[in-house]
This record gives C-alpha cells, structure tokens and sequence, in this order.
C-alpha cells in the first residue's frame, strides 16, 4: 500500500484489510511524506494488527509510481497484492485472489471488478468495468488468452485490483518514471503469461470529484480545434515512448521471461499506429494517405476506438 495525505479514508481501508477472511502474511506500507494525520494512523495500526506491518516513511518524495516501485520491491510473500488508501475492501477478497493463484499455476496476475463509490461513501450506478467500458466479449477473450490484445487497444486493469506472481517483480521493476505503474505491470505481465480477470466485486473503489479543466482564453472553435489537436500529438507521442520502453524491458529480460508468439510484434504495431496518428500533418488533405493506411490495415480498430477515431483525425 502506498499512502499519502490520505487520512481522511485510511482508517477505514485498514480496517477493512484486517478484517479479512484470509489475513495478508504482511502488509508494506509506503508513506510519501505525508503531512496530515496518516503517519500516526499508520503507527497506531502497526501496533494493533494481527500480522506483520512494516511501514516506510520516505525521505523524498517520490510520487504515485516510485512509491508503488518502492512498496513493490520490499515485499516478500509470493503474491503481491496492490492497495490504495481510500478504497475498503470486501473480506473476502484476499481468499478468493488465493484461489484463483492456487488454481491457475499459468496465471501470472489477476485484476478483477470493483463497486464505485464517491467521496461520501455513497455507491455510484456503474461498477469499475463498466466504467471503463470492459464488456463481457473482452472480458472471455482475456480468459481465452487475449489479454494484451484488449489492453493494446484500452487500459481495463486498474492496480487497486491487481496481484500478481512475486516472481514477475525482476522484469516489472524497476518502473520508469514515465509510466503508470498498473499499466506497466499489466501490460508486461500479459506479454508474458496469464493475466486473468476475476469477476466479483472485491472493492470499493472510491472515485474523488473530478478536477475541472476549463478552456481558459480559448474562444473559438478553431483555437479549440488546435489546442485538441496539440494535446491529441502530445498523447500520442507520449504513448509511443512508454510502449518503447515496453518493448525494450521485454527484449532486455527475453531469455527469463519469454514474451507470448505475437505479443513483440502487436506492441511494435501499436507504438507505429500512434506514432502515425501523433505525426498527422495540420492539412486535412495532406494526411489521407496515411489515414487510409491505417484504416486498410484495421489499425484503427486494433489500437484505437475504431471510427471514432478515423472521425476525429479526419475532423480535428
């Protein structure tokens, strides 16, 4: 578990960890400098539980990703299962990811659904999956082995709900800094093994207001088209980096972890499909050819969201 600033909620995730049917062999918790009441909600815990608690207040700070790194690195059971702070988990969420390990030897991590709650505790309509829009067609094809087909197209494994094999912690650490760090783990674990999700609710995983971005000064819809298209370059740009680094650590660690039959090659299609897409020129005319490129190889519906994407290159 990682935790900063987080008080207000981590009571109650504790106590829900405590409260387990099958108790952690230990918990890690990694404290980010925090400065409001967590640190002594940690320590009065760490006296009060039943199992092995060590707790680690960093002399940096180091952000969501390096802590989680450093979390990850000083755990020592053969399951690492990941915590948020805020989130309450239901009591029998640690036998049932026991389960499915102990079941499944190929399974290499699992993730599985969460009820959505707000920052008052009070349940929203969707559960995580539908959230982020992980219907049951993706749902059968990662249990037949899809996995990484479905995440090279959108992210759907969401770290407050992941465990994975500890034997997966020499190739996934350690975590550059410009990844996310559930992504990362995801996405490489799948190329490698099983990467199975489990359908129950297991959590409660608390959605915060949303930050509100305004416009600013923009004031036409031409500006507004800019700005989109500056932010579109910039993230996909940004994506063909992170998936670089993917590719790279799977080649680094090859002759251990032996990447799947296509997982090298679908990841390389990717990284080209966004590097196509972030380098479109301003001239909607200029950048048919390779737009038609992308959609003659169904590129657009392997690594994108289909036409919705063909639409908006071809509009903004």
């Amino acid at each position: 578990m990682c935790t900063y600033n987080g008080s207000r909620y981590l009571r109650e995730q504790l106590e829900s960890i405590a409260a387990q049917t099958r108790l952690p062999d230990e918990l890690i918790i990694c404290d980010d400098r925090s400065t409001d009441e967590t640190p002594e909600t940690l320590e009065k815990f760490t006296h009060q539980a039943t199992f092995a608690v060590r707790v680690e207040f960093n002399q940096n700070n180091l952000g969501s990703t390096g802590n989680f790194e450093n979390a990850i690195r000083r755990c020592q059971g053969r399951i690492i299962v990941l915590a948020d702070q805020d989130d309450v988990w239901h009591p029998h969420k640690l036998s049932r990811i026991s389960e499915v390990f102990d079941r499944e030897k190929d399974v290499g991590a699992v993730f599985s659904d969460a009820e959505l709650i707000d920052a008052n505790s009070r349940p929203l309509a969707k559960t995580l999956w539908n959230s982020v829009s992980f219907n049951s067609r993706e749902q059968d094809k990662f249990e037949d082995g899809g996995g990484l087909e479905v995440m090279l197209k959108h992210p759907v494994v969401t770290g407050a709900t992941m465990a994975f094999r500890r034997d997966f912690k020499d190739l996934v650490l350690p975590i550059p800094s410009s990844q996310i760090h559930d992504h990362w783990i995801a996405l490489l674990i799948a190329s490698v093994s099983q990467l199975a999700p489990i359908r129950d609710l297991l959590i409660q995983y608390r959605k915060h207001a949303a930050q509100q971005i305004g416009a600013g000064n923009i004031d036409s819809l031409w500006q507004l088209t800019q700005v989109s298209r500056r932010m579109s370059r910039d993230f996909y740009l940004g994506e063909v980096e992170r998936f670089n680094e993917i590719s790279e650590r799977l080649r680094c660690h090859i002759a251990t972890f032996r990447p799947h039959q296509q997982a090298l090659r679908m990841i390389q299609e990717k990284i080209n499909h966004r590097k196509t897409r972030g380098s479109f020129p301003s001239s909607k005319v200029l950048r048919l050819p390779s737009l038609v490129r992308e959609v003659a190889t169904f590129r657009y519906w392997r690594y994108s969201n289909g036409l919705g994407s063909v639409a908006k290159d071809l509009l903004v």
